[in-house]
């Protein structure tokens, strides 16, 4: 995803850097157990358990890779910077996607509304601006066709 939309990432950014950080933000989110984002009790936890994670992945590497890629780790996380913005704003993305290609199948199961959509996605724009357009139009459309709740 990360190199079919790079087009959209901020001019000069380094696109391989911006995929390696994904990458790190999914190993360690795999071993914390995903966490759906519109679980407001499994939100609590989530960085406490991700954190936990890190820890017992990156301590797995040898010293030198273990600060390289805990410091990629820490730099998605902190959204920062313009490739770790990037970063953070496809790993909305993809949520967006897959739901509205769905037919909003987990929104509607879960009852979650536009306004919730909006506020769990908007830091799309800090890294993303244009597909920060795509997806409020995405998000408009499947309100239109009511597979998102509007409020």
């Amino acid at each position: 995803m990360a190199s079919v939309l790079a087009e959209y990432g901020p001019p000069g950014i380094d696109i391989a850097r911006a995929t390696r950080m994904l990458l790190v933000h999914d190993i360690v989110e795999i071993d914390a157990g995903d966490t759906y984002c519109y679980d407001p009790a499994a939100c609590l936890t989530q960085h406490d358990r991700e954190r936990a994670a890190a820890d017992r992945i990156f301590a797995i590497l040898p010293t030198d890779q273990r600060d390289e890629i805990r410091k990629l780790w820490e730099e998605f996380e902190a959204r920062q910077t313009p490739e770790s913005r990037f970063a953070a704003a496809l790993d909305r993305v993809q949520p967006v996607l897959l739901n509205y290609h769905t037919q909003g199948k987990s929104w509607s199961e879960h009852n979650i509304t536009r306004t919730q959509v909006i506020e769990r996605n908007k830091h799309i724009e800090a890294g993303a601006p244009l597909l920060w357009q795509y997806v409020r139009q995405l998000i408009d459309d499947a309100t239109a066709r009511g597979w998102l709740r509007d409020e």
